[in-house]
């Protein structure tokens, strides 16, 4: 059980202590070695996604179900957000008939900022826009955790879209809490300098880079959420980045790699790479679940505390 955590919501890891950061992946690591039942008995959680979605909605359906909860399904779609619905009236409709967790995935960087304090209901998100993809980090440093015990003083590389990815802020704010050193590397259109200003070294070339890093997390290219002229094609985008085993071998030499999914494979990481043996890529679906399982039961007995 979580000792620091008293929140009802997880909006984002920027605002986390790293007590509290810790204490998640603590309690992620308990689920690991003895998985609790019927923790959120008499629990609906509401999935509202309104960008597509594999891993993150499975693994979250999947923890909820293990923990007893009962999941209801939401397509936005199909809803009356279609016929023009706030998302605020949505999510008290929904309240309104029971349920008491909200895991949410939207468009919109910091929409649940607004949201989450207007409901009683926990709130946790799944991804918004640009801003953060709480639990992916979360599952990442459980992944990396689980082979150093720690991370102070452990250089990580986060290679690819930068630009776009809720995912890499999420990490750089949680592996600096933790003490970790982070550097961004791609293109300078997908990585601008600007990175350096919350706390990032920035890196265009990706072979000085690697180099001795403890590391690396692939991200793949954006595509649809770029304009024209960030990459002139995925050919030469392959050719410069690409994380292939000649550049992987730059790394410490037990260092691992890992992806948020889904891969390109070819485009930002080879094929050899992804299935090779410095690939922890499934292990972090693996350990997907218990992250989640351990905040969604963390964010339930911070909203019976609230009641």
């Amino acid at each position: 059980m979580t000792k620091d955590w008293g929140r009802k919501d997880l909006l984002g890891l920027e605002g986390l202590g790293a007590a509290e950061i810790e204490a998640l992946l603590d309690e992620a690591a308990s689920f690991q070695e003895s998985p609790p039942k019927n923790v959120l008995a008499g629990r609906t959680v509401a999935f509202l996604f309104s960008e597509a979605s594999t891993r993150t909605r499975s693994s979250f359906e999947e923890a909820a179900l293990r923990l007893g909860a009962e999941p209801l399904s939401f397509s936005a779609a199909g809803s009356s957000l279609a016929k023009g619905e706030t998302m605020l009236d949505t999510m008290k409709n929904l309240e309104a008939i029971g349920v008491t967790h909200f895991v949410v995935r939207h468009e919109r960087s910091g929409v649940l900022e607004d949201l989450a304090p207007k409901v009683a209901a926990s709130v946790v998100n799944a991804g918004d826009g640009w801003h953060e993809h709480p639990t992916q980090a979360l599952l990442d440093l459980l992944t990396l955790r689980e082979l150093w015990g720690g991370f102070k003083g452990k250089r990580v590389v986060i290679l690819g879209d930068i630009r776009h990815s809720r995912v890499a802020r999420s990490n750089l704010f949680a592996l600096k809490k933790l003490g970790a050193k982070v550097t961004f590397c791609g293109p300078t259109p997908l990585v601008p300098d600007a990175f350096a200003a919350i706390g990032a070294q920035v890196e265009h070339d990706v072979e000085k880079a690697l180099k001795g890093a403890d590391a690396v997390n692939v991200l793949r290219l954006q595509l649809e959420r770029m304009e024209q002229g960030f990459v002139t094609s995925l050919a030469d985008y392959a050719l410069s980045y690409q994380l292939t085993q000649a550049r992987a071998a730059l790394m410490k030499p037990d260092a691992p790699v890992l992806h948020p999914g889904p891969m390109n494979r070819g485009v930002e990481i080879a094929s050899e790479v992804a299935d090779g043996p410095r690939s922890l890529i499934l292990k972090q679906v693996s350990n997907g679940v218990f992250v989640r399982m351990a905040v969604l039961a963390a964010c339930d007995r911070g909203r019976t505390a609230h009641v």
